[in-house]
């Protein structure tokens, strides 16, 4: 109830202030009892715990919120396995897999739910947008890219069409995987999200030459890198047209509108001597690719919006540092734990706060 109670404070807030949430009911915080007491998305039973979950914050926040999205990265268990289904160890192709699978069916049922409680309300998935380009016009390298991107756009197809695709199944095949699934899953996971929202922060390339698959060092995707793009200090390579291109991508193949919630910039940053950032790389990575957004627009893609990550610098996930800061707000505390937590607005912040009140005019174009 203290829970429940602290969001609806939350929410009541962002009313008066005439801000919309947008809520991910789970963002990589699996409570950690699941985990040591049930083997996370391993054990199915966490489809009944997951769907119960829904249904109480459905319930509860049924008059606040009407934009819902159902697992932040759902694709990022294919590369983190802890961070996105909960499995510890050494842990198999077979078991991830049934781990999503089971994922896959309560996210369905947590779409159901939303439909039946908040009629009035949209709900949606949450990709990570790694979008591969092929890194030669070799057809053996155009298939490999082709193969890649479906290794995550396989959770957009389950999730907007309800249904497992050919690709992944032959996949299965032959992995020799076997899916333990149930009768009544087919029905769950024909109900289908009503928008799709993802993150983008990069792009980068697929071989089917193993020789030349030199990976990025810091690039949390192992990525092939681009010859033709800069790289952030992390091997982030940066293309605003990738983002252009993944919003035709995803509108071409699902002709559902598109969220992007997350987009930004880690970079290393202190305060100067008058107690500023001068941030201009941010503006403009973040000028560029709000362009490509509105390009993207004039294409004929429905986009509903767009959230940078994040407003205030952050303890980084991909690093679990504050070395790597993102926000547009400063705040005091380093690699040591020091700091007084007090925040200091960037450069970027200002011009940002244009983009927004002149709904894009004030870009750069």
């Amino acid at each position: 109830e203290a829970g429940l109670a602290w969001y609806d404070k939350l929410f009541d807030e962002l009313a008066r202030h005439n801000i919309q949430p947008l809520v991910t009911l789970s963002h990589y915080e699996m409570p950690w009892g699941l985990v040591q007491n049930y083997g996370g998305w391993g054990n199915r039973q966490l489809i009944t715990f997951f769907e119960r979950y829904a249904r109480t914050v459905f319930t509860r926040y049924r008059s606040k919120v009407k934009l819902w999205l159902t697992f932040n990265e759902i694709n990022m268990s294919l590369h983190a396995p802890l961070t996105g289904v909960g499995l510890q160890g050494d842990v198999s192709q077979a078991e991830i897999y049934q781990a999503i699978h089971h994922q896959l069916v309560a996210s369905a049922l947590a779409v159901k739910a939303c439909h039946e409680l908040i009629p009035d309300a949209r709900i949606g998935n949450m990709l990570l947008g790694g979008l591969l380009y092929p890194l030669t016009c070799k057809p053996d390298d155009v298939l490999a890219a082709l193969q890649e991107n479906q290794r995550w756009q396989f959770f957009g197809d389950v999730q907007c069409r309800g249904r497992y695709p050919g690709y992944i199944k032959r996949y299965f095949r032959e992995q020799n995987i076997t899916l333990r699934t149930e009768p009544t899953d087919d029905e769950a996971l024909s109900h289908t999200v009503d928008f799709i929202s993802f993150s983008y922060y990069m792009s980068g390339c697929a071989t089917a030459d193993v020789s030349q698959a030199e990976k990025l060092r810091g690039n949390i995707l192992d990525m092939v890198p681009n010859p033709h793009l800069d790289s952030s200090e992390w091997g982030w390579q940066i293309d605003p047209v990738g983002l252009r291109t993944l919003l035709n991508t995803l509108w071409d193949r699902y002709q559902k509108p598109l969220f992007i919630v997350e987009n930004g910039l880690g970079a290393r940053e202190k305060l100067d001597a008058a107690g500023q950032i001068d941030d201009d790389y941010r503006i403009r990575y973040v000028n560029d690719h709000l362009v490509q957004v509105w390009e993207a627009l004039n294409d004929g893609v429905e986009v509903m919006g767009y959230t940078y990550w994040g407003p205030i610098d952050l303890v980084s996930a991909s690093k679990a540092e504050m070395t790597k800061r993102y926000g547009f707000i400063y705040v005091d505390r380093h690699q040591d734990g020091s700091g007084t937590l007090k925040r200091s607005r960037k450069k970027s912040f200002y011009w940002y706060r244009d983009v927004i009140n002149s709904r894009g005019a004030s870009l750069s174009r």
